[in-house]
Order: C-alpha cells, then sequence, then structure tokens
C-alpha cells in the first residue's frame, strides 16, 4: 500500500463551534485514506503544526480515535495509529456477517418502497463513486448504502452495535477496495443484495449479505497477512445461520 503525502488540504480552517469535529474528522480521513499508516506514531506537536489548532483539540480528537479503535495509546511511546491484527480482522468480519445478515434480512421484511427506492439510489451512487471518485468517496457511498439498510430495517440495537464498530469496520473496507481486484465486484455483489431484497426474499438477501463481507475478508484479510508477515492459513471465517421461522398448520 503506498502512503499519500499529506498536503495543504490536512490545514483546519477555524471555526470554534465545530473545530473539535473538524480535528476528528481530518485525522479519521488521513487514517482511512492512508496517509497515516497503521504503527505511525502521532505526536501531538507535529499535528498541532500540520492541522494550525490547539494540543487540547488534538488530543481530544486522538482520545475519541481510540474509542473508535483507530488510535492506540503506549505509556512510553504515546498514541499511535493502532494496527487491526489479523484475529482482530477475523472477529470483525465475522460479526459483520452475523449483524448485517440480520440486518439486511429484516430490511427485506419491513422495507417501504421509499428505503427500497433510496436503497437503488444510493447502490448508483456507489457505482460512480467506484468508477470515478477518490477512495474517501468510495467509502462515504458504501457507509451511505449501508445507512439505508440500517435506518430500514427497524432494529436499533443492532444498528447501534454495528455503528460502534463502524471506524473500523471503515478502515476494512479502505484496505479491500483499494485492491484492484475489489473494485468492479464490489458493487455487483452489493447489487445482488437488491435484487434479493426487492425480490421479497429474506433469506436470499441475507445469503448475498453475507456473501458480499467473505468476498471482502478474503481480499482484506490476505493482504493483512502479507502486510503482517503472518505464517500459517487464514482463519476461515465463520458463517452465520439463516433461521427460517417454520410455518404452523402446514
Amino acid at each position: 500500500m503506498k502512503r499519500l503525502p499529506l498536503d495543504d488540504s490536512f490545514k483546519v480552517n477555524r471555526n470554534p463551534v465545530t473545530l473539535r469535529e473538524i480535528v476528528l474528522d481530518k485525522l479519521r480521513s488521513a487514517i482511512m485514506n492512508f496517509q497515516l499508516l497503521p504503527g505511525d506514531r502521532l505526536v501531538e506537536r507535529d499535528l498541532c503544526d500540520r492541522l494550525g489548532v490547539s494540543r487540547t483539540s488534538v488530543r481530544e480528537a486522538l482520545r475519541h480515535l481510540e474509542s473508535e479503535g483507530l488510535v492506540e495509546f503506549a505509556d512510553a511511546k504515546g498514541p499511535s495509529v493502532a494496527i487491526i491484527t489479523l484475529a482482530d480482522a477475523v472477529d470483525i468480519y465475522e460479526l459483520r456477517c452475523v449483524l448485517e445478515g440480520l440486518i439486511v434480512q429484516l430490511f427485506t421484511l419491513r422495507a417501504k418502497a421509499k428505503d427500497i427506492k433510496a436503497l437503488e439510489k444510493a447502490l448508483e451512487e456507489n457505482r460512480k463513486a467506484l468508477k470515478e471518485g477518490e477512495l474517501q468517496q468510495v467509502i462515504d457511498s458504501v457507509q451511505g448504502f449501508y445507512d439505508v439498510l440500517l435506518e430500514g430495517s427497524g432494529n436499533h440495537v443492532a444498528a447501534t452495535q454495528l455503528r460502534q464498530l463502524q471506524a473500523r469496520i471503515s478502515y476494512l473496507r479502505a484496505t479491500s477496495v483499494s485492491q484492484e481486484n475489489r473494485r468492479g465486484v464490489s458493487n455487483q455483489e452489493m447489487e445482488r443484495m437488491v435484487e434479493a431484497i426487492k425480490s421479497g426474499d429474506p433469506l436470499a438477501a441475507h445469503q448475498a449479505c453475507v456473501d458480499h463481507v467473505r468476498a471482502a475478508a478474503t481480499v482484506a484479510l490476505d493482504y493483512l497477512k502479507r502486510k503482517q508477515e503472518e505464517t500459517g492459513k487464514i482463519p476461515e471465517i465463520t458463517l452465520p445461520i439463516a433461521l427460517k421461522e417454520p410455518r404452523i398448520g402446514r
């Protein structure tokens, strides 16, 4: 993965009301766009100079990113960009299979016409971003697609659990879609999810969702294995069981 340079767009335009959010967004985007790589030390003085803000703003943003799992603090060395290990990534992808599979099933059963129309629009925006956009636009478009699913599923607890993992999911998503062999295929997999949803088949939609997550996992885990110089086989992603309520009186 090639490191991209930090340019003038990294500097913050001051706005006292939203300064903390702007600093947080700048740092998060730099991690997602691989301008700051896993293991990089995050020296407060250097970040203050680059961003043009106070240490308080930087410190608050770093603590927030720690809660998202994107930054880690070591007692002696200070903060650094978190390293998502191969084992961590497997855990996240397994949880995604379960929670996102459930979300898609519920969306299929509960979504209204306006929700399906919004999902089709999000799919088209993702298709355009994959063809024309920068990496951050691609990640934002995928998140927009999932936001529609989360809202239309009607299960706010499952949606909350996924959103708590959103930063690390987005980082792994950036890792996979930045690989050439994922760009075209990813949208096709999402299209199969939409077609299954439109057909009203929750089990087919569940399977399409799990297939999409597992395909992304294959690419991301292979990259992490090579990058972290892991030996041995990549652990298998355990598949969730798609349950169907038995029909009574048949």
